[in-house]
């Protein structure tokens, strides 16, 4: 026999059940694991309830409650050393793939679990989220700057995994990856 539901708990559940499945695809681009991504969004969404009045009023409550994300993703990452990836993808991916591109995911999946977690968040926040620089700035809590040099540095390193280099050149020759 709890409390009656107010016009705010309403409009709370509407926003994580809609935000949801993009928040989670985030915390598993930056986790790497569907049990620790599913861990972050249940975080990020626990602080922005007990703070919603201020999240709402900041205008575009996805983007506050994504930065909470990537700030619980960074706070987990300086506590324990990282884990590698799994190299299942998730169901709710959001897009139906084809075997083809099931593996080009799971070799991109695990070339991001090398990355420094500073490079994962921006090229996730900036590749996948196509956030431009000022808003995977705000997410990340540095300046536009840190955000071009952690992106082109893990960009960079992506470039240099072999898994990935053999899946373009199979593209390249016809091959239907």
């Amino acid at each position: 026999m709890g409390e009656p539901k107010t016009d705010r708990d309403d409009e709370f559940q509407a926003f994580i059940v809609g935000a949801w499945p993009r928040l989670m695809r985030t915390a598993y681009l930056l986790a790497g694991e569907q049990y620790a991504a599913e861990d972050l969004v249940q975080s990020a969404a626990e602080k922005a309830c007990a703070t919603w009045g201020r999240v709402r009023r900041a205008g575009d409550p996805y983007a506050y409650v994504r930065r909470i994300l990537v700030n619980q993703h960074a706070r987990r990452w300086r506590r324990r050393p990282p884990e590698l990836l799994v190299d299942a993808v998730p169901d709710a991916a959001g897009v139906e793939d084809g075997f083809a591109r099931s593996d080009q995911r799971g070799a991109l999946l695990a070339a991001l679990a090398t990355l420094p977690a500073r490079q994962r968040q921006a090229v996730v926040l900036r590749h996948w989220e196509d956030l431009s620089d000022s808003q995977a700035s705000t997410a990340m809590g540095c300046s536009v700057g840190a955000v071009r040099s952690h992106a082109a540095k893990g960009i960079a390193r992506l470039r240099e995994v072999a898994a990935l280099r053999e899946l373009k050149d199979m593209t390249h020759i016809g091959g239907a990856v």
